[in-house]
C-alpha cells in the first residue's frame, strides 16, 4: 500500500499512459511524424508528471525538449502537442515555428511558460531571472499577496549541467537565495556520449559546490517517491523562498530524438528497460486497490484519445506564406518625437548625465524599473559614473552589482520581463559582450517571434562602446555589425546627450528588447571636436522614436556644384561635421545621423543620396564585412541610377584589435583628417 491518495495516483497513471501512447504512436507512424525533429519523455514520465501536477497557475516553468509528459500534466492535450509536432498553423506555442515540446504558454489556468529555445541548458538563466523578478516584486511590494507565493521551475537534462551558463544561474540563485527549483533529469546520456565520458560528477554532486543551493537525489522513475519528494521541496521553496536542486535518476527508453536512433549507439537498453516507470506505477495502483479492469480502462482511454487527436492534428491547417511575417516585434506606443528637446534657460550637460537623468526619472516614476550590471552599485555607480547616486536614491534592491557573468546579465532580463518588470542592464564594455551573445541571440531576440507574440522581452541593454583614451584591445572595440545581425532587437547608437535621453525614454516604453550603444568618447566630450555631444537636457517627457534619422546638416539640391551625403552615427557624426566645417563645405555636404541602426530610416538616407548624387558612409568599425559596408551596398542598390560615383565606406583599419599605444590607436581608427581626405576624393571623382 502507498500512502498517496487514489485520485493523484489515477491522474498520474493516466498522464503516463497518455505520454507512453504518444511515443508508441509516433514510432508506429514514423514516416508521417519525422518530417520535423522530435523527442519524447519515454522513461522520464514519472518525475515530469509528479512535478507538473503540483505547479500552480502563478508559477513559471521552463521545460526542456523532452518534457512532453510534464506539459500533459499542466493540462495540455495531446492534440496541442501534436499541432507543434506537425508544425501546424494552430500550434498553440509557436504557430508552426518551433520544434516539438518547445512550448510557450500564457493561459490563465496553467503555469506560465516563456519561450523555450533548443540551445542546451540556456533556459536556466531566464528561469533564474524569473525567480529574481519574483524576489524583487516581493521586496518592492509589487506582488499579489492574495495568492500563494509563486516559484520558478527549470527543467534540465543532466548533460546540460556541464554548460558554463548553468553555473552562472546556480551562482546567482544561491547568492541571492531565489525561489527556484532546478529539476535535473539524469538518464546518463548526452546524445551518443555517456556520463562517464562527459561528466566529472552528477548534478547532485555538482550542486554541493554552490553554498545555499540545497540538493537531493531521488529515483525519478518512481512516481510516488518523486511526487512526495517534490511536494516537500516545493512547499519549502514557497515558504522559505530559497533554491533547490532535485537530481532525478531516470532511464531513457526512446531515441535521443527522431533523428538520432537509440539502436545506433545504445549498449544499455535492457538495463534501462528494467527501470521503466510504467510497470512501477501500474503496480502502485494495484497495491492501492485499483482493479486490473480499472487500470486497463485508463490505458484504453489514453490510447483512444491519442489516436483520435493524432487524426485530427493531421488534418489541421498548415501556416500560409504570409504567416512568416508576423510577431517579430510587438507595436511600440512611441511613434513620434514628443516633449521639449531644448528647454529654455537650461544649461548644457554632458552626454553621460543625460542618460543618468533619464534613468533616474524612469525609476522615480516606475517601481517596475531596475538597473543592474557590473559595478553599477552604490560604491562606484558605474565605471563611467553612468549610474552615480542611483543606488543611494533608490536602494540596493533596485540598483545593484552582479558577478562578472555577462550571460546572466543579458539572459536574466527574459525572466524579469516575463514577470512584468523592466530591467535596464549594462555590459561594462562592448569588448565583454561576447559571453552574453548566446542569451541575446537565443533567448532575448527570438522570444517574441517563436512564442507567436506571447512573450516579447521588454528590456534595455546598455553597452559602452568605441575607442577612447588608449583603452587598448580589451576596452575599445566596436561591435555593432555583430549586434545588427541579430534579428528581433532594436539598436540605438546616439551621437549626443539629447538623443540618448530621448531614445532611452522611448526604449523604456517599447515592449521589445533594445540595445543602446553609448560611445565612451562622447560621454564627457573630452575628445577634441566632440563638444557638440553635449546638450541642453531635454524635458522629462521627451521621447525620440526609433527609426527616425536626423538630418544634422541639410543642403539643397545644386545643379552646378558637387554635393555629397555622409551617412554615419556615434563618433562618426563628429568626425563628419568637423570635416565639412574645416573644408568650408557645409553647403555641399548633407550629414545624416542615423541615431538608430535598427530600425533604419532608409527613406531619409535614400532621399538625401538621390539629391546629392554621392555618398560616404562613416563608421568606427573596421569596414570589411561590416554594418556600414552592408549599408553602402544597400544605398548602391537603391540609388544606382542617381549616383555620380560609387558609394564609399571609411572605417577603422582591418586589424584584429585596437592597440594600446596611442599612435597605433590613432593610426587604426578614423578621424576628422581621414574623413576630410575621403570627402575630397569623392567630390573630385
Amino acid at each position: 500500500m502507498t500512502g498517496m491518495d487514489k485520485k493523484t495516483l489515477e491522474k498520474g497513471f493516466s498522464k503516463l499512459c497518455t505520454a507512453k501512447a504518444m511515443t508508441e504512436l509516433y514510432e508506429a507512424n514514423f514516416k508521417q511524424v519525422s518530417k520535423y525533429v522530435h523527442a519524447t519523455s519515454r522513461g522520464h514520465e514519472a518525475i515530469q508528471i509528479a512535478l507538473g501536477l503540483q505547479l500552480l497557475p502563478q508559477d513559471f516553468a521552463f521545460p526542456y525538449y523532452r518534457d512532453d509528459a510534464m506539459l500533459l500534466s499542466f493540462g495540455l492535450e495531446p492534440y496541442d502537442l501534436m499541432l507543434q509536432l506537425l508544425a501546424k498553423k494552430d500550434d498553440p506555442f509557436s504557430a508552426g515555428r518551433s520544434y516539438y515540446s518547445h512550448p510557450s504558454l500564457k493561459d490563465d489556468d496553467k503555469p506560465k511558460i516563456p519561450h523555450q529555445s533548443s540551445a542546451t541548458g540556456m533556459q536556466a538563466i531566464p528561469a533564474t531571472g524569473v525567480a529574481m523578478g519574483m524576489q524583487y516584486k516581493e521586496l518592492q511590494g509589487l506582488n499579489d499577496s492574495s495568492i500563494e507565493s509563486p516559484i520558478s521551475v527549470c527543467s534540465l537534462g543532466d548533460a546540460s549541467v556541464t554548460e558554463g551558463e548553468i553555473a552562472e544561474a546556480f551562482q546567482m540563485a544561491a547568492l541571492k537565495q531565489m525561489p527556484i527549483l532546478y529539476l535535473v533529469q539524469d538518464n546518463g546520456w548526452d546524445i551518443s556520449a555517456n556520463a562517464a565520458e562527459t561528466r566529472a560528477q552528477n548534478a547532485f554532486e555538482y550542486a554541493e559546490g554552490f553554498h545555499g543551493l540545497e540538493a537531493i537525489s531521488i529515483d525519478g522513475a518512481n512516481f510516488t517517491e518523486s511526487y512526495e519528494a517534490l511536494e516537500k521541496v516545493i512547499d519549502t521553496i514557497r515558504k522559505e523562498r530559497r533554491p533547490f536542486l532535485v537530481h532525478a535518476k531516470v532511464p531513457l527508453l526512446n531515441h535521443h530524438t527522431s533523428g538520432v536512433r537509440m539502436e545506433w549507439y545504445r549498449d544499455d537498453l535492457e538495463e534501462a528497460k528494467s527501470r521503466d516507470p510504467y510497470p512501477v506505477l501500474r503496480q502502485q495502483l494495484l497495491d492501492s486497490g485499483f482493479s486490473e479492469k480499472e487500470i486497463n480502462a485508463i490505458e484504453i482511454r489514453a490510447k483512444a484519445k491519442v489516436k483520435s487527436d493524432f487524426q485530427k492534428a493531421l488534418k489541421a491547417e498548415d501556416p500560409k506564406p504570409e504567416d512568416l511575417f508576423t510577431n517579430d516585434f510587438v507595436p511600440t506606443p512611441i511613434t513620434e518625437e514628443k516633449g521639449t528637446r531644448a528647454p529654455e534657460g537650461a544649461e548644457k550637460v554632458v552626454m553621460v548625465d543625460c542618460a543618468l537623468f533619464a534613468v533616474e526619472e524612469l525609476m522615480k516614476e516606475h517601481k517596475e524599473c531596475l538597473l543592474y550590471g557590473q559595478d553599477v552599485g552604490g560604491r562606484l555607480g558605474g565605471v563611467f559614473r553612468e549610474a552615480a547616486t542611483l543606488a543611494q536614491k533608490f536602494g540596493d534592491d533596485r540598483v545593484f552589482n552582479t558577478p562578472i557573468q555577462e550571460a546572466f546579465i543579458v539572459g536574466s532580463t527574459v525572466g524579469m520581463s516575463a514577470v512584468g518588470l523592466k530591467p535596464i542592464v549594462e555590459v561594462q564594455f562592448a569588448d565583454y559582450i561576447w559571453p552574453g551573445l548566446n542569451q541575446l541571440f537565443t533567448e532575448v531576440s527570438r522570444s517574441c517571434y517563436l512564442s507567436n507574440g506571447k512573450w516579447p522581452v521588454s528590456m534595455i541593454l546598455r553597452v559602452p562602446i568605441g575607442a577612447y583614451g588608449s583603452g587598448g584591445p580589451y576596452h575599445s572595440s566596436s561591435v555593432e555589425s555583430v549586434i545588427t545581425n541579430i534579428r528581433g532587437i532594436k539598436i540605438a547608437y546616439p551621437s549626443n546627450g539629447a538623443d540618448l535621453k530621448g531614445l532611452m525614454k522611448a526604449a523604456y516604453y517599447d515592449p521589445n528588447p533594445v540595445v543602446i550603444l553609448e560611445h565612451k568618447g562622447l560621454y564627457w566630450s573630452k575628445v577634441p571636436g566632440t563638444l557638440t555631444a553635449t546638450s541642453v537636457e531635454p524635458s522629462e517627457d521627451y521621447v525620440l522614436p526609433f527609426g527616425k534619422a536626423w538630418v544634422l546638416q541639410e543642403i539643397w539640391k545644386q545643379e552646378n556644384i558637387e554635393t555629397l551625403t555622409i551617412v554615419t552615427y556615434g563618433m562618426g557624426v563628429h568626425w563628419s561635421y568637423n570635416a565639412s566645417g574645416e573644408l568650408g563645405m557645409r553647403d555641399q555636404i548633407e550629414i545624416i545621423d542615423l541615431r538608430t541602426l535598427y530600425p533604419l530610416d532608409e527613406d531619409t538616407i535614400m532621399k538625401s543620396v538621390k539629391k546629392t548624387g554621392k555618398c560616404l558612409v562613416v563608421t568606427e568599425e573596421p569596414s570589411n564585412n561590416s554594418f556600414a559596408r552592408a549599408l553602402s551596398g544597400k544605398i548602391q542598390e537603391e540609388c544606382f541610377k542617381y549616383l555620380d560615383a560609387p558609394v564609399i565606406t571609411i572605417g577603422s583599419e582591418n586589424m584584429p584589435a585596437v592597440p594600446l599605444n596611442s599612435t597605433l590607436e590613432q593610426t587604426m581608427i578614423p578621424s576628422t583628417e581621414k574623413v576630410k581626405v575621403k570627402i575630397e576624393d569623392l567630390l573630385s571623382y
